[in-house]
């Protein structure tokens, strides 16, 4: 803007301008500029808050009334100034003292003390009880604001930006209403400084006016008292405008559009209101001593409006009716906007549905923190897997069977479970003592038994751990965000993550995209390592290495192996127990079988197995697992790095749950290595 460097200037300029009245004798002519200068932006500022559609529109309000209170309270010691030296202080002062008044001192005390008593003790008082108020509700909903944010934004209701925008509105009105309470004591101590201001005028007037001029006790009551009230009725009336403004600021509540027409939305809105109202002013009229004239005009006024109000309702409704039957015709809900038909078609990437009766999961108690622990479960598998998951959209399903929640990934489920309401889940072997249903947890298999809430401790003293309905649910996403981590992963996430890369190493991302790999290829290869769920927060590592090996081949799985070659150690960190990594090795005569067995194929290398030999191997993968499991240990497949993408994918058919890793990745790990079984043609051979 052109005129920036101007405001910018203007705001401090006036504060030092105001300082110096303070103590710089001003001739009249300039004090009648400033007294005008009060009295016409004191009525911009009344004007101003009367139109704006919410008080943080008009947010530098509270600055506003310190700098103007400041402002009076120069000019009051400017005309004190030229009243006591000069007696003369400017025409506008002499004018409000003899024009306005009368020339009556007698009157001109009577409206300057009425003044004061309205702004003081009606208004003053008033808007400051208001804003006192305002601002201690405010800060006692942010909470609870706060909390609605984050629920909308968890359901996806609202984006990060939009959030990120309703925080800031919630902060803002909490400083605007805290400024508006202490502002209300500038006005507050300005009526109190006006009145002793005057007082000190009329006293000191008198003293100088009998000592110093000369003059009689009447003369010098006469000429000083009016110079007194003028001085007082100019900086009274913008002090009582700023008072009035403050009052309307702090009492505007959710209305929509400026003030005038607000009230006359809302004071027009009851019919009947307005014509009795209307009725009760015309049989006014018609007592006797009673004005015919005013009563009949307001009476008929109101009666007008009543019917007017009785039109605009009918025409409301028939455009309602008219728009409901058009929508009966075209056979299209009334309301529904084409946006609105677009907003319900779209496709949620991650949603969580409830039957009805498990709405109450979503609440702020122990067990009803639903939204939270989603909040809490995005950022574990952000810190975790290296990719943000989008926001989880919540809401209810009729279509569930009751104590039934199911998860959807771009609108397909992909898991469903229950949780019913006043239960908790134990787990454990000896549950035949306990009531409840039995089931099996739906992460792990194991078994367990919804039991009633108040036998928690019962069942804990039977060896079960019990587990509340929202760790059940939030455990069950958590898996079910794992396993589908590569679809969740998109486009637009692959190029924030690479933006957030380039910030830090611009010389990896400039060298790889898009010079030799599209955004769509890294994707690819992110989706590959996220497959087996391998971490990719080490972003600049993995850009290195498909910078490296895409000069030679962009061949999807050469990339995702050199990806995870670069990664090292961190693919078998997850498995490590105890500073030991335990494997399950092939037979090499097996191994040796399916390296030849290896041919390329659309998807990536693929590995010719007869059916028999794979039912077995895969059988005693199983059962292997099975057995590590129980034992409460971790394991994992190593094989040859040339078969390790092909024999995963085969394995996948039968434990998903079972790692495969390279021989050069368990090397790179540092750690020991046990080898925990062999896996034949035939059979199992123990370590």
């Amino acid at each position: 803007m052109k005129n920036a460097p101007v405001a910018q200037m203007a705001v401090p300029a006036g504060v030092v301008g105001v300082v110096l009245l303070l103590v710089v004798p001003l001739p009249p002519q300039m004090l009648d500029l400033l007294i005008v200068v009060n009295i016409t932006a004191s009525l911009v500022i009344l004007l101003t808050s009367m139109y704006v559609q919410k008080p943080l529109d008009f947010s530098i309000f509270p600055s506003l009334i310190l700098v103007f209170t400041l402002f009076r309270l120069g000019l009051n010691v400017a005309s004190t100034r030229l009243v006591l030296g000069d007696g003369y202080a400017g025409d506008v002062i002499d004018a409000f003292g003899h024009f306005v008044v009368g020339g009556s001192l007698v009157i001109g005390l009577v409206i300057f003390l009425i003044l004061v008593v309205i702004q003081f003790t009606v208004i003053t008082n008033g808007a400051g009880r208001v804003a006192e108020v305002g601002a201690r509700f405010t800060l006692d909903a942010m909470p609870g604001k706060q909390m609605a944010i984050d629920a909308d934004l968890n359901s996806g209701l609202i984006d990060e930006e939009q959030a990120r925008r309703r925080r800031a509105e919630i902060s803002a009105e909490a400083d605007f209403y805290g400024a508006m309470d202490g502002g209300s004591k500038f006005v507050k101590g300005d009526a109190i400084a006006g009145i002793i201001i005057t007082v000190i005028n009329l006293v000191g007037g008198f003293v100088i006016g009998m000592t110093q001029m000369g003059m009689s006790a009447g003369e010098a009551i006469e000429r000083f008292s009016l110079l007194t009230i003028g001085d007082g009725l100019v900086t009274q009336i913008p002090a009582l405008l700023l008072s009035v403004a403050t009052g309307i600021v702090v009492t505007r509540a959710t209305a929509e559009g400026d003030m005038g027409t607000a009230a006359a939305k809302q004071l027009t809105q009851s019919r009947s209101a307005l014509l009795i109202a209307g009725g009760a002013a015309i049989a006014l009229a018609l007592l006797p001593g009673m004005p015919k004239l005013p009563f009949l005009l307001v009476g008929s006024g109101l009666v007008l409006l009543g019917q007017r109000a009785k039109s605009a309702a009918k025409a409301e409704e028939a455009a309602a009716q008219a728009e409901q039957e058009q929508a009966q015709v075209t056979g299209a809900p009334a309301g529904d906007t084409p946006e609105q038909i677009i907003e319900q078609m779209r496709v949620h990437t991650l949603e969580v549905l409830l039957a009805p009766d498990l709405v109450d999961l979503v609440g702020t108690g122990p067990e009803q923190d639903l939204l939270a622990r989603v909040r809490g479960l995005r950022k574990k598998v952000a810190m975790d897997l290296g990719i943000v998951v989008p926001p989880v959209r919540t809401r209810d399903s009729v279509d569930l069977p009751a104590s039934t929640y199911a998860v959807r990934i771009a609108g397909v489920e992909v898991g469903r479970g229950q949780a019913p309401a006043g239960r908790v889940l134990a787990l454990g072997d000896d549950l035949a003592a306990l009531p409840g249903t039995s089931v099996s947890e739906p992460v792990f298999g194991l078994p367990g038994k919804w039991v009633p809430a108040e036998l928690r401790h019962t069942a804990e003293l039977h060896g079960a751990t019990v587990v509340d309905r929202v760790s059940v649910l939030i455990t069950h996403l958590g898996a079910l965000v794992t396993q589908n981590a590569a679809r969740l992963l998109g486009r637009e996430d692959v190029r924030v993550l690479t933006e957030g890369v380039k910030r830090v190493n611009p010389s990896v991302v400039e060298e790889l995209v898009p010079t030799l790999m599209s955004l769509g290829e890294v994707q690819r290869v992110l989706q590959g390592l996220l497959v087996e769920e391998v971490p990719i927060r080490d972003l600049g590592r993995i850009y290195e290495a498909l910078s490296l090996r895409a000069k030679v081949s962009t061949d999807p799985e050469g990339l995702v192996e050199a990806a995870r070659l670069a990664l090292g150690p961190a693919l078998a960190a997850p498995y490590v127990q105890d500073g030991v990594l335990r494997v399950l090795t092939l037979e090499p005569t097996l191994e040796h079988h399916l390296a030849e067995q290896l041919r390329p194929g659309d998807g990536g290398t693929q590995l010719l197995v007869d059916p028999q030999r794979l039912d077995s191997m895969l059988t005693q993968l199983r059962l292997a697992v099975q057995r590590a499991e129980q034992d409460g240990r971790g394991v994992v497949l190593a094989c040859a790095p040339a078969i390790r993408p092909a024999l995963r994918r085969l394995v996948a058919l039968g434990t998903a749950r079972l790692p495969v890793l390279s021989y050069t990745e368990v090397t790179s790990a540092g750690v020991d290595v046990e080898t925990v079984g062999m896996v034949s043609g035939d059979h199992a051979i123990a370590a």
